[in-house]
């Protein structure tokens, strides 16, 4: 008898719609699944700002919300 056991998942809400990630995803990961390059996103998480440097350390959560915006330069 054979058991396969699927990876542990999560599910975050990215903008207006749900998502399913594996657990462990972090938010420079995600970027990076969805094709953005890093520096023409800025990203939330539960409506706090994470900086491109804490991406890689930032791992999701069950139940978060995900924001990607485009920074706004100029002056």
């Amino acid at each position: 008898m054979t058991s396969t056991l699927a990876a542990p998942t999560i599910r975050i809400r990215l903008e207006d719609r749900g998502l399913d990630l594996a657990a462990g995803t972090t938010l420079a990961q995600l970027v990076d699944q969805l094709g953005h390059a890093p520096d023409a996103v800025s990203t939330a998480v539960d409506g706090q700002f994470v900086a491109r440097a804490q991406r890689a350390q930032r791992v999701l959560q069950s139940g978060e919300t995900v924001l990607f915006f485009r920074p706004i330069v100029g002056g």
